[in-house]
């Protein structure tokens, strides 16, 4: 909301206070001023001056030869190059030595042969905004009215030696989106009173009902409509005391009758329409809801299909306005408008809210109706309207008004006790200055023994519970003035949970192992839901989805993991090393709230490093991955209880798949993408894992236990076992290390072959086996005895044999 300091005082008194001083005063009240804008951008020296005479330059075609009157004797000659000067216009005149915005000086000049005392200004030369120039005078200069007095100071008459506040306005103050608003809360900040407009209508004898009648069929949507006619307007421009005052206000004048609605849509906060009576096509308006797929073009000359949410105005047949956003084209006021009829009325928010969703177009009215309008001034702004286009449009005014009027509001009363505001804010105000508050806010309340029993003046919907009204009294007696006390309580130094503290060891051992934290979106579509999900579940569907590819819950992380991979790819980025922890959503059955468990998940493609002094270069494969994983249980140290299994997973490769299990428990998978998935993304080879983290987290595990290194020498024995190629080398680990007994420390795979030199169908699979004894040194018959007992016991599980 832009306020001009100068019109603000017409309805308060701000004498001893400056623009800048009444703006802290107002943000220190609750509304942020966020600037204070001096319209007046360092210009000096111009004045009203007269065109007396017109003539062509006689060198150049687009300019004129001028000679002004500027109120200090004799005229002076100047050239301008405005399209539109002409002899007897009042226009604005720079003197020799003013100054235009940038610090433009003006001099004494020679153009094309011809010398120039001044210069004509257009109101963009000014510091006028382009936007906010009347359409005739967008490409000239501004024509001033002929009562303007010649010599007199032009930014005066311009409003341009003003001071405008731009308020930042919450959503439950909408009170203050109009002058009278402002008024009143500038008038409480200082303890002043408010000097409402008078209103001086005078109405002919005729009868308002003989030009129109007015029917509400949605009165849910529009339980208030007012209407006048006014006849016989002719128009012009509006004054220009209006027209500044609506540049000002950040609105463009177009012409009195239009200006003066916005002008009261300014003053009250009321929306105001204007409709050609003329040309509404009948003697009836009726406000309805659209019919499906009907049309109206609105002012803005753009063809708009209507569905049964929006509310129109009517003229008992077609739409001759979007009610409460825009008007239509085929009704509007021009310039061969001669009688008018002026809508005032109290539409339904939310109604108007669809209409300005669905059409993208909102507007002064929309955004008030919107926020909410005072219905006890809506009349009041419409008999003002009649009144001004009376004065300003030389109208007449019908008598009577049309109405119709379901609207039921209802007093609103807040009782509240002294000491439930001193109790709430800290203080020791008085009921006094409680009741000095009170009146300020020009409340009506009655007090008894410190309750106070306030009605709520309609202007203020945001009030309706005491706390309200605690705000109130804590804003105006001065947030600066509450007392500031300090938390009474023993302080307790605050620390990461144990879950907390080891997700932050997995995020920081993933980044030191060369993988980038990615944070994606929660949702997706129904196709990606449940794609290599460790659990499954019916879909979450969104009741509101933005879009249909943001319209379901995730329950996998891996699906977005890949999309980042391949936008990188798409960008020339080939090595990708991505992890993400978060959450994933399984549905928990109707009407409760879903699962929400957190997964850890990465995504690995590319080179993993590469030496390329020495020529070397490693791609991403299964191994890699997993050696990261490897790493990671061990710093949770879980790696002996950690167990890879084959596995065949959908959207994976069938050979390089493996589930995780803790404990014997699925936890998670490692693998390649499937070929096919791999293509519908557009990547290359490229592995991807998902974990149960909070499994993973949660998992006891027993104190470290630091053992000390070995004194006596340990005994290494290589086997090579010959096995069926279904046979899995971690099954033969794990029987190892279990015949192996307390000698046997460590067992290595070191070899895996297959060949002519084998039987079909066998694979030979070498490992080496580390036996010591921290205590003493082993002989060599102790290590064969166990040695031999490993042998047997994967001959008996496997049907292994040595390969020779």
């Amino acid at each position: 909301m832009f306020v001009s300091y100068k019109w603000l005082q017409e309805y308060v008194d701000l004498t001893g206070i400056t623009a800048k001083q009444l703006a802290d005063r107002i943000t220190k009240a609750g509304i942020e001023v966020e600037s204070v804008e001096v319209r007046n951008k360092g210009v000096q020296g111009v004045v009203i001056g007269h065109v007396l005479e017109r003539e062509q330059h006689p060198n150049a075609d687009k300019l004129s030869k001028c000679l002004v009157d500027i109120g200090e004797g004799e005229p002076v000659q100047i050239i301008c190059g405005a399209p539109n000067v002409a002899k007897g216009q009042k226009v604005a005149v720079a003197k020799v030595g003013a100054v235009l915005p940038g610090n433009f000086k003006i001099k004494r000049a020679k153009l094309r042969g011809e010398e120039s005392n001044g210069m004509i200004c257009s109101l963009q030369e000014l510091g006028v905004e382009s936007k906010l120039v009347p359409k005739e005078y967008s490409d000239g200069i501004f024509v001033f009215p002929s009562d303007a007095p010649v010599g007199a100071d032009a930014l005066q008459l311009l409003y341009l030696d003003d001071e405008v506040l731009e308020l930042s306005l919450t959503p439950n103050r909408a009170d203050c989106l109009s002058m009278i608003g402002v008024a009143y809360e500038v008038a409480a900040i200082l303890g002043r009173s408010v000097k409402l407009p008078t209103i001086e209508l005078h109405e002919n004898n005729e009868n308002v009902h003989d030009y129109i009648s007015v029917r509400v069929d949605a009165q849910e949507d529009n339980p208030l409509y007012a209407g006048r006619i006014v006849k016989n307007v002719k128009i012009g421009p509006s004054p220009l005391w209006m027209q500044a005052r609506l540049m000002a206000a950040g609105i463009r004048p177009h012409n009195n009758v239009v200006d003066i609605t916005n002008y009261i849509l300014l003053e009250y906060g009321q929306p105001l329409h204007a409709f050609d009576y003329d040309r509404l096509g009948s003697k009836e308006i009726v406000v309805r809801r659209a019919k499906a797929s009907e049309t109206i073009v609105t002012l803005d000359d753009v063809e708009r299909t209507l569905t049964e949410d929006h509310l129109v105005i009517t003229n008992g047949k077609d739409p001759v306005a979007l009610a409460g956003v825009m008007g239509g084209a085929n009704s509007e006021v021009c310039d061969e408008t001669v009688n008018v009829f002026i809508e005032a009325a109290y539409f339904n928010g939310v109604t108007i809210r669809q209409a300005v969703k669905d059409h993208g177009l909102r507007s002064e009215s929309s955004t008030r109706f919107e926020k909410g309008i005072d219905p006890a001034r809506t009349k009041e702004a419409l008999d003002r309207a009649a009144a001004l286009m009376a004065e300003y449009a030389d109208g007449e005014v019908v008598g009577g008004v049309v109405e119709v009027n379901t609207l039921t509001k209802k007093e609103v009363v807040v009782t509240i006790t002294l000491d439930r505001i001193n109790r709430v804010l800290g203080t020791t105000i008085t009921k006094e200055e409680v009741a000095g508050i009170l009146t300020n806010l020009q409340f009506t309340f009655t007090e008894h023994d410190g309750t106070f029993m306030i009605t709520i003046p309609s202007r203020r919907a945001d009030i309706t519970i005491e706390e309200d009204i605690i705000e109130e009294v804590a804003r105006l007696y001065g947030y600066d003035h509450l007392p500031a006390t300090l938390p009474i309580g023993e302080a307790k130094p605050g620390k990461l949970t144990p879950y907390q503290a080891k997700r932050r060891h997995v995020r920081r051992y993933l980044e030191d192992a060369g993988l980038f934290q990615a944070i994606t979106y929660s949702l997706t579509n129904e196709a990606k839901a449940t794609m290599f999900a460790l659990e499954t579940a019916t879909p979450i569907r969104l009741a509101l989805p933005m879009s249909e590819e943001r319209s379901v819950l995730r329950q996998s992380l891996v699906p977005h993991l890949l999309e980042a991979a391949s936008y990188n790819r798409a960008r020339q980025v080939e090595n990708v090393a991505l992890y993400e922890i978060g959450s994933v959503y399984l549905a928990n059955g109707e009407h409760e709230l879903p699962n929400e468990k957190e997964r850890l998940a990465g995504v690995l493609t590319g080179v993993w490093h590469a030496h390329l002094w020495q020529g070397e270069k490693k791609a991403v494969d299964f191994y890699v991955a997993k050696g990261i994983l490897d790493g990671l249980f061990a710093l949770l140290g879980l790696e002996n209880r950690i167990e890879y299994k084959q596995a065949k997973r959908e959207h994976l490769h069938p050979g390089r798949t493996a589930d995780m299990l803790l404990d014997g428990k699925t936890i998670g998978f490692i693998g390649q993408l499937h070929p096919v998935v791999q293509k519908q993304f557009d990547l290359k080879e490229t592995y991807v894992f998902e974990l149960d983290l909070e499994a993973l987290l949660k998992a006891e595990v027993a104190d470290i236990r630091y053992t000390a290194i070995p004194r006596f020498p340990s005994i290494t024995r290589d086997i090579a076992l010959v096995v069926d190629e279904h046979i899995v080398a971690g099954d033969l680990e794990r029987a190892i290390i279990k015949a192996g007994g307390e000698l046997l420390k460590e067992v290595t795979i070191f070899d895996v072959y297959k060949g002519d030199r084998l039987p079909e169908g066998k694979k030979s699979i070498a490992f080496s086996l580390r036996y010591y004894d921290p205590e003493r040194t082993l002989t060599d018959e102790e290590v064969t005895n166990v040695h031999e007992q490993v042998i047997k016991a994967v001959e008996q599980q496997f049907g292994a044999t040595l390969r020779g």
